[in-house]
Parts: structure tokens; C-alpha cells; sequence
């Protein structure tokens, strides 16, 4: 594992939020393919928050979010964490983010003193090694003509540019026009080795999270996306349930899919497991998907 590089030393930055009072966070925000702020980067923020406010014994075991309004990428936000409940085994937080006198993301996350118990998974699906498949700065160049602005490209490459994220099959930006089992798998790290500190790697995990999860709806129906131009959307609330410990600047599986789309929203769920075959992550987001007028 190589040392870090500027772009994720520029993430961990971004995560490492200014504290301005006892419960009360400022962060910064980074430039997306959208011109919004990255839902994965408040919802990261908003996990660091709480977990500052926890005994470092407490891991995270959950978090449950909603995306309330576009963030504002040229204005800081502020977190606002409320401590609803101090128990014995579990911590319970509450943070709502604030720009421009509104909140913009309500998160409500519990963590858990670590203790023995019943043990299961779901096995892990069937995945080609990572280091035999194609980097984004492979990938995407040589397939410029799918974009309508070729800017994209620069943005999207930014975009990955602190975490290696490889895809098992073409991304539906690159097969739009052809419907696709609703399924889509991604491998993902950091580039480069991280703190031994769990909370940054659960946090980060939330950031990649959000960037491919609702692939497979628009795999169902062969569209490419937002950076196609063929559907407009965003993501409405995000669920992530931690089972075992994992560190995100090693090879983790997102496996994805897709149940349901309706009503102009399509719903996203998924497991990210280890490299060895643990179950690490139960991830659901929900996200509105829809056909732009003509």
C-alpha cells in the first residue's frame, strides 16, 4: 500500500471537521460531477460529527439519513450534534446539517460497545480479483464520446481520485441505450494507507457509499445517468448497518442491486464485504430517478 496521495490527504482534510463548539462542527465541501455538494461527503461529515461526541470504545453499528436540500459546495456547513441517549452498550446521536440558516441533511446514528454474540452471513457473491480490472484513469479517457460535455470526464476522474474504485462490468454510463440486470458491482479502496482509527475507516466507507449505489436502477432500464444526461435525480435517505470490522484502504467488494423503481424514485441495496469473504456492510438508499422533460 502506497503512502497517500494529495487527494486523499485532501479528503481526510475534508473529514477532519473544525470544532467551534462542545457538539456544534464546521466543515468545507469539495467540487462533485453535480454542482451540489456529494451526498457520501455530508453523510461522512455528519458520522464524523457523532463520533466525536462518543467514547472511542463505542463503534459505529448504524446510521439512518435523509437528503433534505442541495447542498451549497461553495459554503461551509454546519453539524449540530444532539446527544439523545448515553446508555450502557449503546450510544445514540443525533446531527443536523446546516447551511444558509437550513438544514440540508438529518442523520441519526448509534454505536455500540464491542461484545460477543450469534454469528451468520450471507456468503460472498462471486467477484474477479481487483488488481485485474481496469482504474478510472483507464477506463474512463478512451470513452469520452458517451459524455455530452467532455468535462465530465475531468470531474468524474476527480471524483475518484483519492479512492481506487473499479467496476466488474461497464458502469451504465458507458452501455446506455441497453437494459441490464438490475446488479452492479464495484471493488474499492483508498489510494493509500489509513490511521488505524475505525471511525475514519467506517466514515469513509459512508463517502464511497453514495457514489454508485443506485447503478442498478439505471442498469434495469439502460440508462446512463446524470453524467449521460438521460435521468435527473438524487439521493433521498441512506441507510448503512456496520457488522464487523473492516479497513477501507483495502479491497472491499460493493456489491449492489436494485428491487424496485417507481413513483419517479428507484431504491438501491447492497453488501460490501472484505476481500476474505466477511460481510462487513448492509447498505439501502433510496434516490429520486427521473426521465428529464423534453
Amino acid at each position: 500500500m502506497s503512502e497517500l496521495n494529495e487527494p486523499l490527504e485532501a479528503l481526510l482534510a475534508l473529514l477532519d471537521l473544525e470544532r467551534i463548539e462542545q457538539d456544534i462542527f464546521r466543515g468545507i465541501s469539495r467540487t462533485a460531477v453535480v454542482p451540489r455538494v456529494f451526498g457520501g461527503q455530508v453523510a461522512a461529515q455528519a458520522l464524523v460529527a457523532a463520533g466525536r461526541t462518543v467514547p472511542a470504545d463505542r463503534g459505529a453499528h448504524s446510521l439512518h439519513a435523509y437528503f433534505l436540500r442541495p447542498g451549497d459546495p461553495g459554503a461551509p456547513i454546519v453539524y449540530q450534534v444532539d446527544r439523545i441517549r448515553d446508555g450502557r452498550s449503546f450510544t445514540t446521536r443525533r446531527v443536523v446539517a446546516i447551511q444558509h440558516g437550513q438544514p440540508i441533511f438529518h442523520l441519526s446514528a448509534s454505536f455500540q460497545t464491542a461484545e460477543e454474540g450469534l454469528e451468520h452471513q450471507e456468503p460472498m457473491p462471486q467477484a474477479p480479483d481487483p488488481e485485474t480490472l481496469p482504474e478510472a484513469a483507464e477506463l474512463l479517457p478512451v470513452h469520452a464520446d458517451k459524455f455530452p460535455d467532455p468535462r465530465v470526464i475531468d470531474r468524474l476522474l476527480e471524483a475518484r481520485a483519492a479512492v481506487d474504485l473499479r467496476y466488474v462490468e461497464d458502469p451504465p454510463f458507458l452501455t446506455a441505450g441497453t437494459a441490464r440486470e438490475p446488479r452492479s458491482q464495484v471493488w474499492f479502496r483508498t489510494r493509500g494507507k489509513l490511521a488505524d482509527d475505525p471511525l475514519l475507516h467506517v466514515c469513509l466507507a459512508t463517502y464511497v457509499s453514495d457514489m454508485t449505489l443506485l447503478d442498478s436502477v439505471l442498469l434495469a432500464h439502460g440508462r446512463g445517468g446524470w453524467a449521460v444526461g438521460d435521468v435527473v435525480g438524487a439521493s433521498l435517505d441512506h441507510a448503512m448497518w456496520f457488522h464487523r470490522p473492516f479497513r477501507a484502504d483495502e479491497w472491499l467488494l460493493y456489491d449492489q442491486q436494485s428491487p424496485s423503481a417507481s413513483g419517479g424514485r428507484g431504491l438501491g441495496t447492497a453488501r460490501i464485504y472484505t476481500q476474505d469473504g466477511r460481510l462487513a456492510v448492509s447498505v439501502i438508499q433510496e434516490g429520486l430517478v427521473r426521465i428529464p422533460r423534453t
